[in-house]
């Protein structure tokens, strides 16, 4: 039987529930309205899901059930589908990804008596839903992406005119240690940000309450969704990047990815980690938890406090794990939070750009256009090998990913333009694109970010240079490049059978 948040352990070891911890709230706008007059109803409560995307283990909806439970109102959940172009820069594998997810959310959301309200024209029809609903307060996770925080700002604009006063509150229900308690300011390295968040730690990985009993809905009533005909709509629209079959999306997926008895990575695979997880030969080692850390489908916490229990087990393994799951990762969300440019050049610290810059008019032995790199239609075997890794299985090997971002600075006219098309091919084939980790690698292996100045070459300044026979030195690159084959061959069938099945359906579908 496939793990499920509900059947995890609670309060094992030092890991203790607790409420919603206030500094992890922020109060948008207080709302200015007063307590109900004598005989009225208590306003319910909208948590606005953004980017946690579950039930379980989401301190959002726990602060907007709380919020509830203290006037015995009910809460309701409500999920926007952001409009073009923002919409439209995810592709149908990320689209897909997302909305079948929602589908198995909005399934559960029924199960436990919570209405689940799907916007389709976009956030603006959130104020609309407060004032329909008379809602007292909205609730919103945390995302430091600007078009999420332009949105979340228009909104909150738009409520503060309200005569009734709804109060927005913010919930960092994605960092382990919420973004703005972590540190005020935009750090420099993981070096400077690891000691801040260890020092407060142990405050905030605690364990989850219980969601408290739900108030029975009175009010409107969701609208049914025609799942089917939403993605098939959706994603018929989108750029036709296929999607992956390698994870399914969903909390039970998830948490079978975490825990599952027959591959869970805590379960199964975590041994290994610290020692082959940098092993592009060996893809196992990873945990493949992306996809489901960037949708929300599980929670950073629920996995730290899980790998934490097993750190007698393989303490090396979990340490190098808790290090990308909460430091690096969360120093991602830091730096896209402090810095509103970074996916450009100008984001860069001022080394790092001078450097460039200093560069940008060096011979390029070869020179590609975005078209000749999307395509893999370079000259080297290896970087042709992760460019297809990535468009046909979704997610490249992170060790990989740094040679690629480098090489493509390499092989283009300038910086901005090659961080430009980075950051592109990042968005459009990555299954976790258009995430702050993908933002920062792409700065990382472009423009230095988060690392320090080396001995100054060509092209490259003084950012850290890798090549070819670097990565030949580390691993077996021809296993590797054998390895992207078979997957792309197995791609190919895929996509091969299931245009057949369609033009079967379809055939059928004409002559019914």
């Amino acid at each position: 039987m496939a793990p499920t948040a509900a059947s995890v352990s609670r309060g094992t070891g030092p890991v203790v529930p607790a409420a919603v911890h206030p500094d992890r709230v922020r109060v948008l706008h207080p709302g200015q309205g007063g307590p109900p007059a004598a005989g009225a109803r208590p306003g319910p409560v909208v948590y606005w899901m953004l980017r946690d995307q579950r039930l379980a283990d989401n301190w959002a909806l726990l602060h907007a059930a709380s919020l509830a439970a203290a006037s015995t109102s009910p809460f309701a959940v409500a999920f926007s589908l952001f409009p073009k172009p923002f919409l439209l820069s995810a592709r149908r594998r990320q689209l897909g990804f997302l909305l079948r997810g929602l589908r198995r959310l909005a399934a559960a959301a029924a199960a436990r008596r919570i209405p689940f309200f799907l916007l389709t024209g976009g956030p603006t029809e959130i104020p609309a839903l407060v004032r329909r609903l008379g809602a007292s307060a909205l609730v919103a996770d945390f995302s430091p992406l600007r078009p999420v925080r332009e949105a979340l700002d228009a909104v909150v604009s738009e409520l503060r005119q309200d005569a009734a006063g709804v109060a927005v509150h913010q919930v960092d229900a994605h960092n382990v240690v919420p973004v703005w308690a972590a540190s005020g300011k935009l750090e420099y390295s993981a070096r400077t940000f690891r000691g801040k968040v260890n020092k407060v730690l142990d405050e905030y990985l605690v364990e989850f309450p219980q969601l408290a009993e739900v108030v029975p809905w009175d009010r409107e009533q969701p609208e049914d969704i025609d799942w089917d005909m939403l993605i098939d709509t959706v994603c018929r629209e989108a750029e036709d990047v296929p999607e992956i079959d390698w994870c399914q999306p969903g909390e039970a997926a998830a948490m079978e990815a975490l825990l599952g008895s027959k591959d869970g990575f805590l379960v199964k695979r975590i041994k290994s980690y610290d020692t082959d997880r940098n092993y592009p030969t060996k893809p196992t080692a990873l945990s493949g938890l992306s996809p489901y850390l960037h949708f929300g489908h599980i929670s950073a916490q629920r996995c730290a406090i899980e790998a934490k229990k097993r750190r007698h087990l393989s303490p090396k393994s979990v340490d190098a794990f808790l290090e990308e799951l909460i430091i690096r990762r969360e120093l991602a969300d830091n730096f896209c939070y402090y810095q509103p440019q970074y996916d450009t050049l100008a984001g860069a610290w001022e080394w790092a750009r001078k450097t460039l810059q200093d560069h940008a008019s060096d011979k390029r032995e070869h020179i590609y256009t975005r078209e000749q790199l999307e395509s893999a239609k370079t000259a080297d075997l290896l970087w042709n090998a992760s460019q297809m890794e990535m468009v046909h299985h979704g997610k490249m090997h992170g060790f990989m990913r740094m040679y690629w971002a480098k090489k493509i600075l390499e092989w283009t006219s300038g910086p901005e333009e090659a961080l430009s098309v980075a950051i592109y091919l990042n968005d459009k084939y990555h299954i976790d694109g258009r995430d702050p980790n993908g933002y920062v690698g792409c700065m990382w292996s472009i423009c230095g970010l988060h690392d320090q100045g080396w001995k100054e070459r060509p092209i490259f300044g003084k950012i850290r240079y890798m090549n070819y026979a670097g990565c030949k030195r580390k691993f077996d690159v021809d296993a590797y490049i054998s390895y992207v084959k078979r997957l792309v061959a197995q791609s190919k069938k895929r996509k091969l059978d299931e245009s057949l099945d369609s033009a079967a359906k379809h055939a059928k579908s004409e002559k019914d």
